[in-house]
């Protein structure tokens, strides 16, 4: 018995236009024509076609396909690399569920790190976007140490993003004092923000440049003066201690 174009495409359950590009491809053998000029397809016909649409719906590429044999053939390392990019694929789609759910819990918008979902919801746009980068070029370990530091938000903060740009050197000078104690505080509390580039994977000098062009273009002249006059600040000698006694 013999099949027509068709026919063997109903039986492998797939379509004249595929058996015609197997054919193309050299994947699947020509077969011979009855007298009437139309194709005779046989048992061994159906049987190679239902091991390509096989191969196939198992994610072989089609270009891999025939360099992986008969069916008699031993599984070859093209099924050991296929598996282990599907491995690789179920990890991803875990990662991202994970992910997903975090940020539906905290209702954070999709775009912001993981990490900084809990917090998200209570900063500014500015914010988010700065922690986008500095989760670029930090470490993990950094990463989640801001986190930390995000959580516990104070007054001149909101102070702070609110500063206009136009805003003279009385409010800058009143601003950057009353920031440096709280600063200091946070320095102390947490030793690894005198450098959370420390440990950037991609190295110190790439990430610091990384993160100053991002506060550069992301904060206002009046803002980038505040930060300026705080550093300047952190490098003087701390105030002596208060040692009279009571």
């Amino acid at each position: 018995m013999a099949w027509s174009t068709q026919q063997l495409a109903d039986l492998a359950g797939t379509t004249v236009k595929s058996v015609r590009y197997y054919h193309q491809v050299g994947l699947l053998d020509m077969p011979e024509r009855a007298a009437n000029g139309y194709k005779q397809y046989e048992v061994a016909h159906l049987i190679r076609l239902l091991q390509i649409k096989r191969l196939s719906d198992l994610g072989v590429p089609l270009s891999e396909v025939a360099a992986m044999g008969r069916a008699d053939d031993e599984p070859d390392e093209a099924i050991r690399v296929l598996d282990a990019e599907l491995e690789a694929t179920v990890d991803r789609i875990n990662r991202v569920r994970a992910e997903l759910a975090v940020i539906l819990r905290h209702r954070a918008p999709a775009y912001v790190p993981p990490e900084f979902a809990p917090v998200s919801r209570d900063l500014t746009d500015r914010q988010r976007s700065l922690l986008m980068v500095y989760s670029t070029v930090l470490s993990e370990k950094s990463v989640g140490e801001f986190r930390e530091l995000l959580s516990e938000p104070d007054d001149t903060e909101a102070e702070f993003e609110a500063l206009p740009a136009d805003a003279d050197d009385a409010a800058i000078d009143h601003l950057a004092a009353r920031m440096l104690p709280v600063l200091r505080t946070a320095r102390e509390a947490n030793p690894w923000s005198k450098d959370p580039a420390a440990d950037a994977p991609r190295g110190a000098k790439h990430a610091e440049q990384t993160m100053a062009e991002a506060v550069v273009q992301l904060y206002n002249p009046a803002q980038l003066r505040v930060l300026k006059r705080l550093n300047t600040l952190l490098t003087e000698d701390p105030p002596a201690p208060d040692d009279t006694t009571a």
